[in-house]
Parts: structure tokens; C-alpha cells; sequence
């Protein structure tokens, strides 16, 4: 029998981190290990309990979640954190994912979406609210516009000529959202041998996600 996904839920409202811990140890797969209301105890409470996802609101008392995202994935090096927030803002979003983020998904979110988003982030795969998308492309084309001029020379080396031709149809496809069952399908090759030009074009672009590759090719192709 598979072992239960062990969850540590951050949020400083009590009556909706009760309300979640419920829905979630409601389902035999999750465990949910620990709960903290801001951002000092979920460090300490992360580093105790080494959970397997972290499930994380932005507005924190003190230190915003995103602010405490690196600290997190510091103190449990293994954990998978998904930001679980009413926060529609593009740039809270952009800069989550940047700080290793494996997802970011509104409080409006069904509870079957966020159990498919945990069991996806446990696999390595990232999951974002559908409203937030064109919020994460604007956050990111402004980011571009407004990067100082200092940074333009690291552009020069441009990493996307190390990925191999298949590997650049793979990043395509995951910038159009696309599933690696449904990459598989349209290149018509085996999902395993997606899985591996995956991790060979996160690990040449030097990225952490499915997320921030789809946020680099979109970033590429907009004007």
C-alpha cells in the first residue's frame, strides 16, 4: 500500500486551515502532519516534520508566503510547495514560481483540483489556477521590459541553442500547456521518453519546473 502524501497546511486564518486539514484527512492518500499560521512557525514546523508538500497562503502576519518560500524549501529540501491563496496579483505569482514554487492555485479552487495539484507536485509536476495564466504572461512580459540594461549580455549565450531539435518541440508543446501523455500523443513517441527530454531540458535551462520552462518559451515567443 502506498504510503499517504504527508501535508503541512500554512494559512493564519484558523477556520480555513481547520476547515482543509478536514478535507484533505478525509482522503486516505493525505496525511496532513502539521499546521502552522505564519511564516516563522511553518519553518520550524517544516524543518520538525519534513513533509512532503507544503501548502502555503501568501497573506502571512509578519512575512508574506512568498517571501518565506526559500526559507521553506530550505529547511525541508524535499517538501513541494503549493501556494494556496486569494492573491490574483501577476507579479505575487511570477515571483513564487521563480522562487521554486511547484504551483499556485486560488482558494476558489475545487477540492478535486487541489488534490490532482498535490499529487502532481509530489511527481515532479506543476499545476496553476487557469485564471492566473494570462496574469503569469503579463507579469512576465513586464518583468522583461523593465530588466536593467546591465542584465542584456547574459542574453548573448542563448541557452535554447543546447536543447537538441526534439527537446525544442517538447518546450513548445509545454508552453502551450500540454501534458506530457498529450506530447506523447502528438510526437508520437512513448510519455516515458517525454518524461526524460523533460528533465534534460530543465536541467540545460537550468530551470526547477514544468512551470518556469512554460513561463521561459512564453517569454520567448511574445513580443
Amino acid at each position: 500500500m502506498t504510503a499517504a502524501i504527508r501535508i503541512l497546511v500554512v494559512d493564519d486564518h484558523t477556520l480555513f486551515r481547520r476547515g482543509l486539514t478536514a478535507l484533505l484527512q478525509a482522503q486516505p492518500e493525505f496525511s496532513v502532519v502539521g499546521e502552522a499560521g505564519d511564516a516563522g512557525e511553518a519553518l520550524r514546523r517544516a524543518a520538525e516534520l519534513q513533509p512532503d508538500v507544503i501548502l502555503l497562503d501568501n497573506h502571512l502576519p509578519g512575512v508574506n508566503g512568498v517571501d518565506a518560500l526559500q526559507g521553506l524549501r530550505e529547511a525541508a529540501p524535499q517538501a513541494r510547495v503549493l501556494m494556496l491563496t486569494v492573491s490574483e496579483d501577476g507579479q505575487t505569482l511570477a515571483t513564487a514560481l521563480q522562487r521554486g514554487a511547484s504551483g499556485y492555485l486560488l482558494k476558489t479552487v475545487d477540492s478535486d483540483v487541489l488534490a490532482v495539484a498535490i499529487r502532481r507536485a509530489v511527481q515532479g509536476q506543476s499545476t496553476i489556477s487557469p485564471e492566473m495564466t494570462d496574469h503569469l504572461v503579463n507579469a512576465y512580459q513586464a518583468m522583461k521590459h523593465t530588466a536593467e540594461p546591465a542584465a542584456t549580455p547574459l542574453l548573448e549565450a542563448d541557452p535554447v541553442n543546447s536543447l537538441s531539435p526534439r527537446e525544442r518541440q517538447i518546450l513548445a508543446e509545454i508552453a502551450r500547456g500540454a501534458s506530457n501523455k498529450e506530447i506523447a500523443r502528438t510526437l508520437e513517441i512513448a510519455e516515458a521518453t517525454v518524461k526524460i527530454h523533460v528533465q534534460h531540458i530543465l536541467r540545460k535551462l537550468n530551470l526547477n519546473s514544468r512551470v518556469q520552462a512554460a513561463v521561459f518559451a512564453a517569454g520567448r515567443s511574445s513580443p
